[in-house]
């Protein structure tokens, strides 16, 4: 990847990183922001648990296929482009899809999003990194990855401000606008210098199918994104529906969990590093499961403290999981093996368990689905004792 290293402090380079954030925060936004939205729209278009469980894996469809061909994308019109491209395109089909007048315009509304969405991420790293100063690369990215857990807080209290005005259509519609607009704005007024992105390659792919510990950290990152992505999606729903909260107080409750989750970054990068890349995983994947099996399983006195704990344990897994993800393999291969990690996960855990959810849900059983969702994580707690790292061997 060509880099450019500019001069200067962090402060001089605050303009790409602002636009870069804000993109990555309404790029996340748009992905999530249905979840918070689920009952009203589950009311207002007459769907079944099932049908609004599938929002989330048509989307996570559109974003597993364009994220594995986003090199293509940047090749040919570079990374600048990619970016621009992908918060106009992905405000646009979030527009339309706010328009949609039945399921099957919304469904494919949807997968557009996903598609156009997933071009942002490999684009926006390497535009941050060419744009940063590589001695403020931590703080930048830092502050770049704060975009998702911000959004995870911030999402609720958008759609409950939203509509005391606006229909849930009208909420989807000026989340889609914004994103237009910054995305124009970062091509009209950022000034970071632009270069081709580098197409995926088969062959890099193949050291890696024979790589036992890739296809385990596959597994380990699907039960992380089923930990974060997959029971937000259900949880407001879920709420609603199985414990008779106003949809205002479960968002609130959801919001408001979310607050703790921004300090543990910093917390399980400590205990990493103190107990060891494996220990840590180990521990995390077992609390997260424990409480993620609790949703489905305590009262409603007790459900208030079990959605308290559980995306404080949830959000510590992607420290260590990526620093673990870095020692698979020789380094010229750990780049190829985070392009096909992540969007499997994303598929599976964001996509396909939300479906099962919304499935069990719509038989009867929608409590079972956070017990199984939570019985998997669990299932995953011994997996990360058998990895094999480079510098063990």
């Amino acid at each position: 990847m060509n880099s450019i290293e500019p001069p200067g402090t962090i402060q001089s380079q605050l303009l790409p990183l602002f636009f870069l954030t804000s993109i990555f925060f309404l790029n996340f936004t748009i992905r999530i922001i249905l979840a918070p939205l689920l009952p009203t729209i589950l009311a207002d278009m007459n769907l079944t648990h099932d049908q609004a469980g599938s929002f989330f894996l048509i989307s996570a469809s559109g974003y597993f296929i364009s994220l594995l061909c986003s090199g293509f994308v940047s090749s040919r019109i570079k990374h600048k482009k990619t970016i621009v491209f992908s918060a106009v395109a992905t405000g646009v089909a979030f527009l339309v899809t706010g328009l949609s007048q039945n399921l099957l315009s919304m469904r494919i509304g949807l997968f557009v999003v996903g598609m156009t969405s997933a071009l942002y991420l490999p684009s926006g790293i390497a535009m941050l990194t060419s744009s940063i100063s590589s001695q403020n690369w931590g703080k930048a990215i830092g502050i770049h990855e704060l975009a998702p857990n911000l959004s995870f807080l911030l999402a609720p209290m958008i759609c409950e401000g939203l509509l005391l005005w606006l229909s849930w259509r009208s909420v989807l519609i000026v989340i889609g606008v914004t994103s237009v607009l910054f995305g124009i704005s970062f091509f009209k007024f950022s000034t970071v210098k632009d270069f081709p992105g580098e197409p995926p390659m088969l062959k890099s792919f193949l050291p890696l199918v024979a790589t036992p510990s890739f296809w385990m950290m596959i597994i380990l990152f699907s039960l992380g994104v089923i930990g974060t992505l997959g029971v937000y999606s259900m949880l407001p729903l879920y709420l609603v529906n199985e414990h008779g909260m106003p949809q205002s107080q479960a968002n609130k409750l959801i919001t408001m969990s979310r607050i703790l989750t921004l300090p543990m970054a910093l917390l399980v990068g400590w205990l990493s590093d103190h107990f060891g890349l494996k220990p840590t995983l180990a521990s995390v994947l077992f609390f997260t499961g424990i409480s993620t099996l609790l949703i489905g399983v305590v009262t409603d006195s007790l459900i208030q403290v079990v959605i308290f704990c559980q995306p404080v344990f949830a959000v510590c897994f992607f420290p260590p999981a990526f620093a673990a993800l870095s020692h698979i393999g020789s380094k010229e291969i750990r780049n190829i093996a985070i392009s096909f990690t992540i969007p499997i996960a994303f598929l599976v855990g964001g996509g396909v368990v939300p479906n099962v959810i919304g499935l069990l849900g719509e038989k009867g059983f929608f409590s079972m689905g956070f017990i199984v969702a939570g019985g998997l994580i669990l299932s995953g707690t011994i997996v990360p004792f058998f990895l094999k790292f480079q510098k063990d061997n």
